[in-house]
C-alpha cells in the first residue's frame, strides 16, 4: 500500500507547527546520517550486572514451566506461527524475508525502504514480528530453567546472524522506532535469562558486534523519538526499551543523559496515553495491554538497576491495572475494542498462557490485588520474573472500593447481569490524537457476551497493510454492532491510520447497578457523526427476565438506514423474518438466546462474504473467519426507533 500525495496533504493537515518543525528536523538528520554510520565508543571492562535474584527460576511454576519449554522446543524445531501464517523456517531465518508474499524487503538504506508497498517489500508486520526477537526470549527462559545449553546456542547463532545481516542503518529493521525499542528489551532479557551460560559475556558485552548494533538502537531512539500526532504506543515502546538498555546495558557514555531523557518521556507520555480512569487513550483494548507490559517491564528494569522512577510512572500502572481488572468478563477477556495486532512488549511464556490473567497476576505481585479483583487461576512465567525485580509499591492513592463499571473519561461503560452476561457499551472520544490512529468507526457499538462467549461480537482488526478493503471493512461503521445511515462511516477515514473527521459521542446516562441483584442497569448516548442527524442509543439490561433491550433513535431529515449486529463464531443463528433463533456451546453445555430484531426493516443474514466483505471474524491479527453478521435495511422515516431484544431464555 503505497501513500499517495494526497494522503501526505491529509496527513500534514493534522499535525500542528511543532510537530512539523520536529519532522523537518527529522528528515534533516535523515539526510545527514546517510554517510557512512559512525562506530560505538570503546567500553572496555563492560559488565552486565542486572541479575535476576537467586531463587527467582526455582520458584515458577511447574506448569507455566513446562508449557515454555513445549514452545521452546517447537521453535528449535525452525516452527512458529506468525499472524497466521505457520513457519518452518526459523531454525535458519531469512531476516528479510516475508513468506506470505514471498518478497524479500530490499537492504537499502533503512529511510529509502518503502516499508509500506507490499508489493515492493512484502507484508512488513510478517518481516518486522520475527525481528523483535520475543522468540529468543522464550529460548533464553528455556534455558534459564533447564540449563540445557542448545537453547543458549540456538540463541546466539540468532543473534549473530541478525547483527551480521541488518548493520546499522540497513534495511527494513532500522525503519521504526517501536521495532528498536521492543528489540531491545528483548535483548536486555536475553541477556539476562542467558547469565549462566559461559558463552553469555562473549555474545553481549565482550562481543563488539553486539556493542555497536545496542548503541546504534539506542542512539537512533534518541533520535527520533514518535511526536505529535504519533506519539501513542510508539513513543511508549520507544522510551521503555531505551530507558531498559540504558539501565541494563550502562556501557555508553551517553548511558546516563539516555536513561533520564527515556525516563521523562516514559512518564510524560505514559501520562499523556491513560486516561485518569486507568483505560488507554487510544481505545484499543490490546494497546492497553502492550502499554501496561513496557511500563511494567521498564520499572522493574528500573528497580534492578537501583533508578528512581517518579511516582506518576507507578500511578498510570496501577491505575491501568486497576481499569483491566475492572472490564473483565467472568473468563478475564476484555473488550475487543478499536485495532488489535497481537503486539507484546515481553514475552517468556508458552503458549496457553492467558495474557490477562498474567498482567493481573503480575498486578497484584507489584501493587497487591483489591477484594473485588476477579481471581486469576492460571500461572505464567513472566510474573515470577518481573516480580523479582519489581519492588512491591504501596502508593498513597485511593483504589476504587469496588469494581468501576462507568468509565466516563473514556466512555465504557460495561454492564453486567445474571447468568455472566456481559456487555460492553461504547459512548468515548473517536480514539486518540488528531489521526486517531487504532480508532474504528464504532460509535454507540455493544458488544455482548455470556459466560464468556462473543454473542454480540467486535469483529476484530484482521490486518492494517496490503489489503485495503479488508482494513476498511474490519474498521468500518458497518463492521460493528451499532447503525449506519446513508451507507456511510460516522467518522471519515483519510488513510489505513488516519481519520480526518471524528465523530463526537457523548453518553448521557449510565446507571451501572448489577443487574444480577435483580435490578436493571440502563446506558443510554449520542453522536453526530451524521451530519444532520444523531443517531441515539439506548441500552437496558434486566435481570428478571435476562434481556437486553437496545433502542436506536435517529433524528433529523430521512436517512436510509443499515443496522448489524455481528455474532461471535461459536454463535449459529436461524433466521425467520425478524427474529434470530441463537445457539451454541459452551464446556459441552448447549446453550441458547433469541434475538428479536426491529420489524420495520428487512433482515438478512450474511456470512463469510466477500464481494464486499461481509459476515468475518478475527480472532487475531492476519486471521479471519466466516461468521454470520445480520443486516436489517430500511429508513427512519415514519418510525419512532428501532427496538432490538436479545433474550437469553429463548
Amino acid at each position: 500500500m503505497t501513500m499517495s500525495a494526497g494522503w501526505y496533504l491529509r496527513r500534514l493537515s493534522r499535525m500542528g507547527p511543532q510537530e512539523v518543525a520536529g519532522r523537518v528536523g527529522d528528515a534533516v538528520r535523515r539526510r545527514r546520517w546517510r554517510s557512512a554510520p559512525p562506530d560505538c565508543p570503546s567500553v572496555p571492562g563492560a559488565r552486565f550486572t542486572a541479575v535476576l535474584p537467586a531463587g527467582t527460576i526455582a520458584a515458577m511454576a511447574p506448569d507455566a514451566a513446562k508449557r515454555l519449554v513445549a514452545e521452546a522446543d517447537r521453535l528449535m524445531d525452525g516452527h512458529a506461527e506468525f499472524f497466521g501464517v505457520d513457519r518452518d523456517d526459523l531454525a535458519d531465518p531469512d531476516w528479510s524475508y516475508d513468506p506470505k508474499t514471498g518478497r524479500r524487503a530490499p537492504q537499502v538504506y533503512a529511510f529509502d525502504v518503502p516499508y509500506r508497498d507490499e508489493g515492493t517489500v512484502g507484508d512488513i508486520k510478517q518481516i518486522w514480528e520475527p525481528s523483535r526477537h520475543q522468540y529468543l526470549t522464550q529460548l533464553a527462559a528455556a534455558y534459564a530453567i533447564t540449563g540445557n545449553e542448545r537453547y543458549a546456542e540456538r540463541v546466539a547463532e540468532h543473534l549473530r546472524s541478525w547483527w551480521s545481516a541488518n548493520p546499522p542503518l540497513r534495511g527494513v529493521h532500522w525503519v521504526s522506532g517501536i521495532e528498536l525499542g521492543i528489540r531491545l528489551l528483548s535483548w536486555v532479557w536475553i541477556r539476562r535469562l542467558l547469565d549462566g551460560w559461559p558463552g553469555a559475556a562473549g555474545l553481549f558485552e565482550d562481543n563488539p558486534v553486539a556493542l555497536n548494533q545496542i548503541w546504534h538502537h539506542q542512539r537512533w531512539l534518541a533520535a527520533f523519538p514518535s511526536r505529535g500526532s504519533s506519539a501513542n504506543n510508539h513513543v511508549i515502546a520507544e522510551a521503555a526499551g531505551q530507558f531498559a538498555a540504558a539501565c541494563a546495558f550502562d556501557w555508553f557514555p551517553a548511558s546516563e543523559r539516555w536513561r533520564a531523557d527515556a525516563l521523562r518521556s516514559l512518564d510524560r507520555n505514559l501520562r499523556s496515553n491513560t486516561y485518569l480512569s486507568g483505560l488507554n487513550r487510544e481505545l484499543a483494548t490490546e494497546y492497553h495491554g502492550l502499554v501496561l507490559e513496557l511500563g511494567l517491564a521498564a520499572v522493574a528494569e528500573a528497580d534492578a538497576a537501583g533508578v528512581q522512577v517518579p511516582a506518576s510512572v507507578r500511578l498510570v500502572l496501577l491505575r491501568m491495572t486497576d481499569a483491566l481488572a475492572a472490564v473483565v468478563d467472568n473468563r478475564l477477556r476484555p473488550p475487543r475494542q478499536g485495532d488489535a495486532d497481537d503486539g507484546h512488549g515481553l514475552i517468556v511464556d508458552g503458549a496457553g498462557t492467558d495474557r490477562w490473567g498474567s498482567l493481573l497476576a503480575t498486578g497484584d505481585a507489584v501493587f497487591g490485588r483489591l477484594d473485588w479483583w476477579p481471581t486469576v487461576t492460571g500461572t505464567d512465567v513472566r510474573t515470577p520474573l518481573l516480580a523479582a525485580l519489581a519492588k512491591p509499591t504501596e502508593l498513597s492513592v485511593t483504589r476504587p472500593a469496588s469494581r468501576p463499571a462507568h468509565f466516563a473519561d473514556a466512555g465504557m461503560t460495561i454492564l453486567r447481569g445474571p447468568e455472566e452476561i456481559w456487555c460492553r457499551c461504547d459512548g468515548g472520544p473517536h480514539g486518540f490524537l488528531s489521526i486517531a490512529a487504532h480508532a474504528h468507526a464504532d460509535a454507540l457499538s455493544v458488544e455482548v457476551r455470556h459466560d464468556g462467549v462473543d454473542v454480540l461480537a467486535d469483529p476484530g482488526t484482521y490486518c492494517y497493510h496490503g489489503q485495503p478493503e479488508w482494513r476498511q471493512y474490519f474498521r468500518s461503521t458497518l463492521g460493528h454492532n451499532t447503525l449506519q445511515l446513508d451507507g456511510g462511516d460516522q467518522s471519515v477515514s483519510g488513510g489505513p491510520f488516519l481519520w480526518t473527521r471524528h465523530a463526537r459521542t457523548r453518553v448521557l446516562a449510565a446507571d451501572t447497578s448489577d443487574a444480577s441483584d435483580g435490578g436493571t442497569a440502563r446506558w443510554s448516548a449520542e453522536h453526530d457523526g451524521y451530519q444532520g442527524s444523531v443517531h441515539r442509543r439506548r441500552v437496558e439490561l434486566t435481570a428478571a427476565s435476562q434481556e437486553l433491550t437496545v433502542v436506536d433513535e435517529v433524528s433529523g431529515s430521512r436517512r436510509t438506514v443499515n443496522l448489524a449486529f455481528h455474532l461471535g463464531p461459536a454463535i449459529t443463528a436461524d433466521l425467520v423474518g425478524n427474529r434470530a433463533q441463537l445457539t451454541w456451546t459452551r464446556d459441552g453445555e448447549d446453550r441458547s438466546a433469541v434475538l428479536d430484531l426491529p420489524g420495520q426493516l428487512s433482515w438478512q443474514a450474511h456470512h463469510g462474504e466477500t464481494d464486499p466483505p461481509l459476515g468475518w471474524y478475527s480472532a487475531g491479527f492476519g486471521r479471519k473467519g466466516p461468521a454470520t453478521t445480520l443486516i436489517g435495511t430500511g429508513s427512519t422515516d415514519g418510525t419512532e426507533g428501532f427496538t432490538t431484544v436479545l433474550g437469553f431464555r429463548g
